[in-house]
């Protein structure tokens, strides 16, 4: 088993003048499970095929325990990959795609039986050793895949994207088997992914990549409540977390208000020490608030905003209500299902600002509690 630890790489490809990846600095525990997440082009694939060796790096380190790997190929560096394609060979049955890795590395014929059965039983894939991987379902392709990268006992899983083909119901139950396997393996893992839920289902801890830089670097809890900026809190959470600019002024009686042409919201004691303490008195400020902390009114005394009903969205167990409160912005509300409102109907919510953020404008960064 392997610790990872990656020393400010970067990289550039010829004809680009900005870099893919830039000053990523990281250390990975052994047996941790982290994951890489972010949009499409934030450089989360590249930097694991840089620690692949799929990569060339341009600059910068990478260690996979005590040794530097820059320059080892791929074969040597006790690693196995799964691709969000899963490459399996198409003319060969699955026990011979399981096996095919070690017959390359020539080992005894009654080894690598075992290894593959060993491995079937843990995947569940034993009654289709025979079959090709055309016969087989997209998430029987899946554990195919897997078995291939289990059985060579490495240091290092790295998985890109590996669910992204899956129907959704599918994508549930691999992600469960994903993290079982983890647990019994007791390997490293990095699991690069776009798709936030497999994210915080997964982690241990998160990587957010944005620009080919790290935004933030926590477990899944911490980056959920405690986002290092803007680009963190939009891109964790489903709905989007609101967001409202706004101004912090006081009022007659010289207490903190948060502040819009058609938004007055009580702060007091619940943030006025942090903004105080960090000169924000009479400056712009983004209000960051995620719909299950708005509640329709009842709940709270202070902190009310009356909206416009214009839309919602039923999500099983949950309602969204979207609320227009003016400027072109809407609040997100999460209700019961059960709740029902008529178009532009005025809708009274009330904001719990102690799980609220405040971030700066000009940065965008979280003013830290």
């Amino acid at each position: 088993m392997a610790s990872v630890s990656i020393k400010h790489l970067y990289k550039r490809y010829e004809k680009e003048k900005n870099s893919v990846v830039q000053d990523f600095d990281l250390d990975i525990k052994d047996k941790e499970f982290i994951v890489f997440v972010g949009p499409s082009g934030c450089g989360k694939s590249t930097t694991l095929r840089m620690i692949a060796g799929l990569e060339d790096v341009t600059e910068g380190e990478i260690f996979i325990g005590d040794q530097l790997v820059n320059h080892l190929p791929p074969k040597d560096r006790d690693i196995s990959m799964v691709f969000q394609n899963y490459a399996l060979y198409p003319n060969l049955s699955v026990y011979e795609n399981i096996a095919f890795g070690l017959r390359m590395r020539k080992m005894p014929k009654h080894e690598i039986d075992q290894a593959v059965k060993q491995a079937s039983r843990i995947l569940e894939i034993e009654p289709y050793l025979s079959r090709k991987p055309k016969d087989l379902s997209g998430g029987q392709r899946q554990r195919v895949a897997l078995g291939r990268a289990i059985v060579r006992n490495p240091k290092l899983f790295l998985m890109d994207e590996p669910l992204s083909n899956l129907d959704a119901k599918l994508r549930s139950t691999m992600r469960m088997e994903i993290t079982k396997l983890h647990k019994r393996l007791g390997t490293t893992f990095i699991f690069v992914t776009h798709d936030q839920v497999e994210a915080m289902t997964m982690a241990d801890r998160i990587v957010v990549m944005r620009n080919g830089v790290i935004q933030q670097c926590d477990t899944p809890e911490t980056v959920y409540s405690k986002p290092a900026n803007l680009f963190v809190a939009s891109f964790i959470g489903s709905p989007q977390i609101n967001l409202i600019e706004g101004k912090i002024a006081e009022d007659h009686k010289g207490q903190l208000v948060f502040r819009t042409k058609r938004i007055d919201i009580s702060i007091r004691e619940t943030k006025e020490a942090l903004l105080r303490k960090n000169n924000l008195v009479n400056k712009t400020v983004i209000l960051g608030i995620r719909p299950e902390h708005v509640k329709l009114e009842g709940l709270f005394s202070e902190s009310i905003i009356t909206g416009i009903y214009k839309d919602n969205e039923l999500m099983g167990a949950d309602r969204f209500l979207y609320l227009d409160i003016g400027e072109e912005k809407h609040l997100i509300v999460r209700v019961e299902p059960d709740q029902h409102f008529s178009d532009d109907e005025q809708v009274k919510v009330v904001l719990d600002l102690f799980k609220a953020h405040f971030f700066h404008v000009e940065s965008g960064i979280r003013i830290a509690d």
